[in-house]
């Protein structure tokens, strides 16, 4: 390995051949402020705040863009980098309109953190700020040019993550904006409501659609019965959106502050998970079953449908390919049509007075609540979808002190769960909890891996694959003695593309994939604590799995509140009561079909 010797601030460090001056900075324990920089993406330059001085070289140069080289003598702090950043930030400022008290960003923006410590004033420049109306049209995403900067991080992170391009950056000079296909609004493109430019957004040029309000108005409301479900990645998240370092599970916690808003029943979209399992499970050994005992050909690979971001992607680029996605709702929509038809019930409770709301890592979840397939209670199955972030300022709103919170427990009737629905939150955790499921119902032996942990399809690799070799299996599965099972993973839109295109071209060798639309899954959703780096998204997979292996019941089958909503209410899974409430279709899309 060929390393470099730069100094920066007089500090002598060592990097790698390739590194930038902000890599040598970094490991120098020094800080350069960035905006248009970020970890998961390439490099830009665009904004030019880290620009620092090297001795004998008459112009700054951009940290995040120059190479280290042998020799170099940087310095970070000197006057003339000072007054050239402070410039560069009131400049910035010019484009931006300066509403900070009242946006939603305020407390948690890059640029107004880097204005406040430079002492940059917001009118030494003339206010050359968008005058364009804020688009609200997508029920996921509020787009603001008016608060837009040009670092262009929401373009990068669209064509580079996700493969999408549904942003560009258009014009030149002071003429430059972000717009959408034909500048058309938000909700009329092809986007997939992933929220990953709003967890990149160093400002509030970009951020969810919040629903807060709506909720505090339903939670005040005596003829309502308010539901809430959180989803395995929240109880990863929400403490690190109050304040806490990363890689904490604060389920406890998180339920006595729901319970403390007003919420009148709190319950786990763990639950559903577990559902999922039991009904996804079912639906690919039924399809192995026609392919192996020659009946009509089956769609494979087979193609979770947990990712509503997914969902989008390949109604819109891959049609052909909808028939290899299972049937099954999303947990979020399965706990929805269970809450106004099961719990209803159960609870002897009107279903026309239940609001059900999520707490969910993922801005396409207010989208996915919008479908108009998702009504098969009678009702709206979700009424309103907040994000890890949305919950996280109701707490801080209610004055609660979360860390002062007692550990309390998820109310009875769809509130228990295992670890396998945990791990849901993580990218390879909808794989892994089916195969500990399949693999069991079909030999009557736990999956062939230490402690359960099937660690191939962990890790994050933008894709990874796995095969089960399936024998010694029960009678009424003989159909799969011997049989080679082959699984891959998937977690970012960009990654889920290259397994697309072996689909297409009918030359994939699996028989299950797992897409998460978000890198990391659902702990690097677009609702989750901001900022993400591949750094942060590790230790919330490692808290997700930690949670798996605390919990006494690691099998989506165990689960004693899933055994007993089959034999209650849904008979068995794929029978006709869950088809009618558990499954759904999808639909092709074209680039101008409005959403």
């Amino acid at each position: 390995m060929e390393t470099i010797r730069l100094t920066i601030n007089n500090i002598s460090v060592d990097v790698e051949k390739g590194a930038t001056i902000l890599d040598a900075a970094k490991l120098a324990g020094v800080c350069i402020p960035t905006l248009c920089h970020h970890e998961d993406l390439c490099v830009a330059g665009n904004c030019r705040v880290c620009v620092v001085e090297q001795k004998g070289v008459r112009a700054l140069l951009a940290a995040c863009a120059t190479p280290a080289a042998n020799g170099m003598r940087i310095y970070t702090n000197s006057q003339k980098v000072r007054e050239a950043r402070k410039t560069i930030i009131e400049l910035l400022l010019s484009e931006h309109a300066g509403d900070c008290t009242s946006c939603y960003k305020s407390g948690n923006c890059e640029l107004q953190n880097l204005a406040r410590e430079y002492l940059a004033e917001g009118n030494t420049f003339i206010d050359v700020s968008s005058k364009t109306p804020v688009d609200i049209s997508s029920p996921s995403i509020v787009k603001d040019d008016s608060k837009c900067i040009h670092c262009l991080r929401c373009v990068r992170t669209c064509a580079e993550l996700q493969g999408v391009s549904a942003l560009w950056s258009t014009h030149r000079g002071n003429k430059t904006k972000v717009e959408t296909f034909l500048g058309k609004p938000m909700c009329d493109i092809v986007c997939t409501n992933c929220g990953q430019c709003v967890n990149r957004c160093p400002t509030g040029a970009l951020i969810e659609r919040n629903y807060i309000q709506e909720v505090w108005r339903a939670i005040d409301d005596a003829e309502k019965h308010v539901v809430v479900q959180t989803a395995p990645a929240v109880r990863v998240g929400l403490g690190e959106a109050l304040g806490m370092e990363p890689g904490g599970v604060v389920t406890g916690k998180m339920v006595a502050a729901l319970k403390r808003l007003g919420f009148d029943s709190v319950l786990d979209t763990d639950f559903t998970a577990d559902l999922t399992i039991m009904e996804e499970g079912t639906e690919l050994l039924n399809r192995l079953k026609t392919a192996l005992e020659g009946g009509k050909p089956a769609a494979f690979p087979m193609m979770t449908s947990c990712s509503p971001g997914w969902i989008k992607f390949i109604e819109h680029k891959y049609p052909s390919l909808l028939g290899n996605l299972s049937t099954c709702k999303s947990p979020q929509q399965m706990f929805g049509t269970l809450a106004k038809t099961y719990y209803a019930k159960k609870q002897n409770i009107d279903p026309s007075k239940i609001v059900s709301v999520s707490i969910m890592p993922c801005t396409a979840k207010k989208y996915e609540a919008d479908r108009p397939e998702m009504r098969s209670s009678g009702y709206k199955d979700v009424d309103y979808v907040l994000t890890t972030r949305e919950l996280a300022h109701m707490i801080r709103q209610a004055g609660i002190t979360f860390e002062e919170l007692p550990e309390e427990k998820f109310d009875r009737i769809m509130g228990d769960s295992t670890g396998a629905a945990v791990i849901f939150g993580a990218t390879g955790g909808v794989m892994e909890a089916a195969l500990r499921t399949a693999y069991e119902l079909v030999t009557g032996r736990e999956v062939p891996f230490a402690n359960l942990n099937i660690e191939p399809v962990r890790g994050m690799n933008g894709v990874r694959s796995a095969s089960l070799k399936i024998e010694n299996v029960r009678e009424e599965w003989k159909f799969l003695e011997g049989a080679e099972l082959k699984v891959a993973v998937a977690h970012g839109l960009a990654n889920a593309d290259r397994l697309m295109k072996e689909a297409e071209n009918g030359v994939s060798p699996y028989h299950f994939i797992e897409i998460m639309a978000c890198p990391g899954g659902c702990i690097g959703g677009g609702g989750q604590p901001i900022p993400t780096s591949p750094e942060i998204r590790k230790k919330r997979a490692g808290a997700i799995y930690a949670a798996d292996e605390s919990l006494p019941i690691r099998k989506s089958h165990e689960n004693p509140e899933i055994i007993m909503i089959y034999k209650d209410f849904l008979g068995k899974p794929l029978g006709r009561t869950s088809h009618e409430l558990l499954h759904t279709h999808y639909t092709a899309r074209s680039e101008g079909r409005r959403e």
